[in-house]
């Protein structure tokens, strides 16, 4: 854009000035929890059950349990203790992870506080 004597114009200027200034990219982890009592700077969920969307911490009636394994209220899966995708929670809460972070959707990972907390 140029005004009326060939120059260009501020808006111009100033938006060549924005696009092409150097950006200061901050890291980024996956996808970071809340900070809890027990992680007050929170923790990262990890790749392989996250990209971004999947997790969530869930309250204690999200999650029960049955000789079987763990249940997922919502759809009623059933999550084997002895599955892969049952891992400590690092916070003593649960935080579930599904398939695009659905609640109606299947289980990436379920992160369970340990029987102490």
């Amino acid at each position: 854009m140029h005004n009326s004597i060939g120059t260009p114009s501020y808006r111009a200027v100033l938006a060549a000035a924005l696009f092409s200034a150097p950006v200061l990219v901050c890291p980024v982890r996956a996808h970071e929890t809340l900070p809890t009592a027990a992680k007050p700077l929170g923790w990262s969920y990890p790749h392989a059950c996250c990209s971004g969307i999947d997790c969530r911490q869930v309250g204690n009636k999200t999650i029960s349990e049955r000789p079987e394994g763990y249940v997922i209220n919502g759809t009623g899966e059933v999550v084997a203790y002895s599955d892969s995708r049952v891992k400590n929670s690092p916070d003593g809460v649960y935080h579930w992870c599904s398939v695009a972070g659905a609640n109606d959707s299947k289980t990436i990972c379920l992160f369970v506080p340990p029987k102490g907390y």
